[in-house]
Formats: structure tokens, C-alpha cells, sequence
């Protein structure tokens, strides 16, 4: 591997993690020492690459403008294709339009246009019997969580009860046959689960709620008995 090669893959690798990662947990996955991830640390850092961090404690990319073109390997360029096909399937034709911005962005901001590349991808997600059809408040719901903003929404729970709620949205999850919201619930006073199939009617109160989304997720996990990926 030519040291231009690793010198991406080690901004890749960095990209990858939200909080400071050892040298040793860099070297094992690029193959090398630590001795050279300690060099080409230095190497970023001098070229303009917003690396923070020291020996011992972890490194991390800062956000900032240094951005070296983009390229892609044959998976990753599948992968972003198959997942931008995905999201088109999912009921949300502000996510479906998204996905495919941003597939043509990348097309055409990488040293070789990619855009005959992506055209001929054969990875496709078909439309079956297990996508459901009301699938109008994906969106509502979606921008609800982003925004962290309440919603009033009209409820049908599977035995049929119409009820009226205020809730906080802070996941969305897509599984086959159904879109799951869930969120803190204001007349339960608990975390709880809405098919958005059931869903009859949804406001956007515009107003924020009171805690910050990640602090939500951190309870609901834990709840869950799910590990934290933080």
C-alpha cells in the first residue's frame, strides 16, 4: 500500500468515529504500527487536516474545511447506491428526492465522474407485499425528531381505540411491513411505540420539547436493554 493510499484510509478511519480513537485501535485496523499512524497523524496535521488529539488519549477529525477527494471503492460506491435505492422505497418523497441529490453530488464530485457507474449498478429493492401503503406521516415524523418538536398526532392502536396524543419523537425505525415511531408519550407519561399505518392526523406544534433528543434515546435504550453505540 502506496503511503498516499494509507494517508486516506487513515482520514476514513478517523471520519468513522465520533470520539477519540487510540493508535493502536488505528493501527490494527490499517495494518501497520503505531510508530506510522504517529507520523502520518503528523503528515495530516500538516497538510491542513483538522486532526486533534495527542499520544495515549485518542484522535479525532474536528469538523472543518479540509476535504481531500472523494473516492470509492467498488463496495462503497454499491453500498451509497443501494441505500439511496432504498431510502426511494420508503415513503417519504423528501428523502426519496434527497437521496438522489446526493447520489449525483457524488457522482460528480469525485475525480472520475461516476455517474455512468452508478446508472449500471444492478443492486436494486424491489417493491413487495411487505411495504405498507400508508406511509403519509413518515415525513411529518421525521422532521419532528430533527427539529426535536412535539407532535399531536390521532392514534388507532391495534384493537382500534382512537385516541388523541401529544408526543415527543425522538426514532424512527423502518422495518419490513411497517414504519415505527417511537417517543415519549405526554398521556402515558412513557416511552411508547406507533406504527405510523395507525396514525390518523399529525400537527407539528412547533414547539421543542423539554429534553435533548440524545438524552431520550439514551433512556429508551436503556430501557431496551440495547447496548449503547455511542
Amino acid at each position: 500500500m502506496s503511503r498516499t493510499n494509507r494517508l486516506f484510509l487513515l482520514l476514513d478511519a478517523l471520519r468513522g468515529h465520533r470520539r477519540p480513537v487510540t493508535a493502536a485501535v488505528l493501527a490494527e485496523r490499517l495494518g501497520v504500527s503505531e510508530r506510522t499512524i504517529y507520523r502520518d497523524i503528523q503528515t495530516l496535521s500538516e497538510l491542513g487536516a483538522p486532526v486533534e488529539g495527542e499520544a495515549g488519549v485518542g484522535f479525532m477529525m474536528r469538523a472543518g474545511l479540509f476535504l481531500p477527494p472523494l473516492m470509492f471503492s467498488k463496495d462503497e460506491l454499491e453500498a451509497l447506491v443501494l441505500g439511496a435505492r432504498w431510502v426511494g422505497r420508503q415513503g417519504d418523497d423528501a428523502l426519496a428526492d434527497a437521496a438522489s441529490n446526493a447520489l449525483a453530488k457524488i457522482a460528480t464530485a469525485t475525480p472520475k465522474d461516476l455517474r455512468d457507474c452508478i446508472a449500471e449498478t444492478s443492486l436494486w429493492v424491489p417493491v413487495g407485499p411487505g411495504v405498507p401503503e400508508a406511509t403519509a406521516f413518515v415525513r411529518p415524523a421525521r422532521e419532528a425528531i430533527r427539529d426535536q418538536h412535539k407532535l399531536h398526532i390521532g392514534y388507532r392502536d391495534a384493537a382500534g381505540q382512537a385516541t388523541e396524543r401529544t408526543v415527543w419523537p425522538f426514532a424512527l425505525a423502518f422495518f419490513e411491513g411497517a414504519r415505527v415511531l417511537a417517543a415519549w408519550c405526554e398521556l402515558r407519561g412513557a416511552n411508547r411505540h406507533f406504527r405510523i399505518d395507525r396514525i390518523a392526523s399529525a400537527q407539528a406544534h412547533g414547539e421543542p420539547y423539554p429534553e435533548h433528543r440524545r438524552e431520550l434515546i439514551k433512556r429508551w435504550r436503556a430501557e431496551m436493554c440495547m447496548p449503547d453505540d455511542s
